[in-house]
């Protein structure tokens, strides 16, 4: 019997990916159903987990993907995920009218790639054009620089540009790894 559990919390959306890879080996013939595939697909896309979506994908029936276009429109989220394309991300899961089994997946998957964004820039930028920040986070600019602003960035509106603050890590004492990796030459002040 196809899973149609409304998940809303990273814990059932889990319990929901155990129980999709479970009706996937036990369906009749090996064979499961386009709601089984739709969902799993679209979970390891949640979780980020592309090889798993990629084997999915490439295990799918093709008269299953042919007839099932809500197939079709996650995996090509997935496509864009692949090739880290974040407005396409989100143009693709809003191209669609989801089915109700997949709408609370693919709006966990648009917040979770938002996310991701915002950590990426944080990570990666001293400043960044609003309108591309923007893009990369799937907002419009007004509701993008809003949000940096909520999460403590500078926003310079004279330029348009957004200045992320960088993730802390003062006061954290190298881990062992990262000691056995200096050079030879800096071990002696230690």
């Amino acid at each position: 019997m196809p899973v149609a559990v409304m998940a809303e919390s990273s814990v059932s959306f889990r319990r929901l990916l155990e129980q999709c890879e479970t009706q996937e080996l036990e369906a009749p013939g090996g064979i499961a159903t386009p709601l089984v595939y739709g969902q799993l697909l679209a979970l390891y896309l949640l979780h980020n987990d592309m090889n798993n979506a990629r084997y999915l994908w490439k295990r799918i029936p093709p008269a299953i993907k042919s007839a099932n276009a809500e197939l079709g429109a996650v995996w090509s989220v997935g496509q864009r995920i692949w090739q880290r394309d974040f407005p396409g991300i989100y143009a693709a899961i809003s191209a669609h009218q989801w089915s109700e089994t997949i709408q609370p997946i693919m709006e966990a998957l648009r917040d979770a790639t938002r996310r991701r964004a915002f950590g990426l820039v944080s990570q990666a930028y001293t400043s960044i054009v609003a309108d591309d920040f923007a893009a990369f986070v799937g907002l419009p600019v007004e509701e993008a620089v809003k949000g940096v602003l909520e999460q403590g960035w500078q926003a310079d509106f004279a330029t348009r540009m957004v200045m992320p603050k960088k993730p802390g890590c003062a006061g954290i004492a190298p881990s062992p790894p990262l000691l056995l990796a200096l050079p030879l030459w800096n071990i002696n002040w230690m």
